[in-house]
């Protein structure tokens, strides 16, 4: 007898302890969807549906446990009843109970359901026996059905989400590229002083060419720009080649007078 006085004793603290873990995860749970409805989001929803699923799964556990005791046959007497305001009966119930009297008695020790919802539970039962094996069957295919569309909508919309938000998060640049290319135009950095070859310096006489160039340049005439005015012709002064007697260089009997025409088309 004092064993299983023990066993339900224990039996009773790991289920007060479970449905108090149970009470505030459903506490929380209520206060962010009255106090923090605004910043909700769907997966924060979902982990606490879960974290609810699991305590249920826990004290059901608890109660399907072979050690623990079956409390259906557990009978609970009120023994002592009081109109008068129970300091250890409100620390118990958190203040919801105040007293223990003939008013309250038989709602906190109700073994049934209050008869309206008993009798709404016998009406589902009796309209669940009308139906044909084979209606249920439909019912229950066409449900399955429903539920399979519905989840393969929610799995393509998860899966455009997605591949929707993986183009607009790609980049289309190269960060170090563009950053390399306004330093070059901003401050010159990475560029080179070297110019391009033929641009200016002296004429080897080595290289192949050379005496076409010479003979191309004695031939050179003043070129006079048709109906152009005369202060419009600047002439550039002759310029002398590399003098004569300095190696690699080209001969300074070679002048070459070169007329630039500057007149703009529309000033005729």
């Amino acid at each position: 007898m004092q064993r299983e006085e023990k066993q339900l004793e224990l039996t009773l603290e790991a289920l007060i302890s479970q449905v108090a873990d149970l009470k505030n995860s459903l506490g929380s749970f209520i206060y962010k969807l009255e106090n923090e409805y605004d910043r909700l989001t769907w997966p924060s929803v979902l982990d606490s549906f879960a974290l609810l699923s699991g305590q249920l799964n826990t004290l059901n556990k608890v109660l399907k446990h072979e050690k623990t005791p079956l409390l259906r046959n557990q009978v609970i007497i009120p023994l002592v009843l009081s109109p008068d305001r129970d300091e250890e009966i409100m620390r118990q119930t958190e203040g919801r109970v105040p007293v223990f009297s003939h008013e309250v008695v038989p709602d906190h020790l109700r073994t049934k359901p209050d008869p309206e919802v008993e009798e709404q539970e016998k009406q589902l039962i009796t309209d669940a026996a009308r139906i044909s094996p084979d209606v249920a069957q439909k019912q229950i295919q066409s449900l399955n059905k429903m539920c399979s569309n519905l989840l393969e909508k929610i799995s393509k919309e998860e899966r455009e989400s997605e591949s929707g938000g993986l183009r607009q998060n790609k980049q289309t640049f190269n960060p170090a590229d563009t950053n390399a290319l306004v330093a070059a135009v901003a401050f010159g950095k990475g560029l080179s002083n070297r110019r391009p070859p033929g641009s200016g310096g002296s004429v080897q006489s080595g290289q192949p060419g050379t005496g076409a160039i010479i003979a191309g340049a004695s031939g050179m005439q003043q070129v006079q720009m048709s109906g152009a005015p005369a202060q419009q012709q600047p002439m550039l002064a002759g310029v002398q080649m590399a003098q004569a007697g300095q190696p690699g260089k080209m001969p300074s009997g070679i002048k070459t007078n070169i007329k630039s025409a500057s007149m703009h088309p529309y000033q005729r």
